[in-house]
């Protein structure tokens, strides 16, 4: 037993009994069964689930290892990409060397499908997978606490309520970090924040470096450490957001009520919308390994920030919200081509989002225009 058995994903002997207990699982197969066949399942569901069973066990009859399952769940994300999205470009990943192991920040829009695109861009650039963070707040049911570990995601302890709990987890989770890119030579994904970002603004919590740095050595200068660590900022853009009416409602109540009670395992059907969603383009931008001579936290979160900030992909939904927001043409450049905005030459898109819009009720509509205009607003901010 080590100290990180309990937050670490599941090694390569652990694969098989615990793909064994996820087959003979019933709720999985529900769950799997309701995603593939959405319409159908509500109707003859008892019927599909046998049969989704059978074919989860030829599929995973072979699966031995960490990498023989992502081998598996590099298929579905093939179709995925081929279903959801209008194309996945990249930049950056020519400032990274794949022999080296990088603790990447990135923006948080998806539950699951940032990690994944990060993931699937480091893969088929040659990079190693990663190790993904990821809330026990989001592992609500047993076979989604499996499923993250054997595709290498740990476990962030957001559950703890006493002080001295909190950083006892928050000093784990640290250490865990530390020793997968020093001692494993790991890539690492984390999100620079804790929840999604529903307003379009990208911005680190401090917390999240001041975990990083609970490990380091005391008389070490913190611009070692964080040297140390190899942070790379990313930056992720999504033409479509398919939890946008979703987070619209969110903020609506959080605003007009003082709060927002979730429904039971809502994070797990944001997950799945966030999966089977159409997003349009995608844009995964890395930036530059964090080199500077930080004296405090608070200018490793600048940087990042800065980065993020820097290396966004603008796409033309961004432009349609400002614009319909502020009644004037923003003068920013989208795509990763960095093309002038031009409306005339984006019309029937523009269309198609105004009817996507429309169908959100109108008292929360502001709030989905802003999530999605703000990042114009950052970069005109910036300029």
């Amino acid at each position: 037993m080590t100290d990180f058995d309990d937050i670490r994903p599941y090694h390569d002997h652990e694969v098989r009994p615990v793909l064994d207990r996820l087959l003979a699982d019933p709720e999985l197969a529900e769950a799997v069964t309701r995603l593939k066949f959405p319409r159908a399942s509500r109707l003859v569901g008892p019927l599909l689930r046998p049969l989704v069973r059978r074919a989860m066990r030829r599929q995973l009859a072979g699966v031995q290892s960490v990498y023989d399952f992502q081998l598996v769940i590099e298929k579905y994300m093939r179709t995925m990409l081929e279903t959801t999205t209008s194309g996945l470009t990249t930049s950056g990943l020519d400032r990274l060397d794949p022999q080296q192991a990088y603790l990447f920040i990135s923006n948080h829009r998806d539950i699951a499908m940032d990690p994944a695109f990060v993931n699937w861009t480091l893969y088929h650039a040659g990079f190693n997978t990663l190790r993904i963070a990821i809330g026990d707040n989001l592992l609500t049911k047993p076979y989604v606490s499996d499923l993250m570990r054997l595709n290498k995601s740990f476990i962030v302890n957001r559950s703890a309520k006493a002080a001295r709990e909190k950083f006892k987890a928050a000093k784990k989770l640290s250490a865990y970090i530390h020793h997968s890119i020093v001692n494993d030579r790991a890539n690492i994904w984390i999100a620079q924040r804790e929840g999604r970002a529903k307003d379009g603004k990208d911005k680190t919590n401090p917390a999240v470096i001041g975990m990083l740095t609970l490990s380091k050595p005391k008389p070490a200068p913190l611009a070692d450490y964080v040297h140390q660590l190899n942070i790379v900022p990313v930056s992720i853009s999504y033409e479509w957001d398919p939890c946008d009416a979703a987070k619209a409602r969110e903020v609506y109540h959080q605003r007009t009520s003082g709060g927002y009670q979730k429904e039971q395992h809502e994070d797990v059907k944001s997950i799945a919308l966030g999966i089977s969603g159409q997003k349009g383009r995608v844009h995964v931008a890395f930036g530059r390994p964090l080199q500077g001579d930080y004296s405090d936290d608070d200018q490793v979160v600048s940087e990042i920030d800065q980065q993020i900030l820097e290396h966004y992909v603008l796409q033309p939904t961004n432009c349609f919200a400002w614009e319909l927001l502020h009644g004037e043409v923003p003068r920013v450049t989208w795509g990763p081509h960095r093309e002038p905005y031009d409306p005339a030459a984006l019309r029937a898109q523009r269309h198609q989002f105004e009817l996507r819009m429309q169908a959100i009720p109108s008292e929360q509509r502001r709030l989905a225009l802003e999530n999605y205009a703000n990042p114009v607003a950052s970069k005109l901010a910036s300029a």
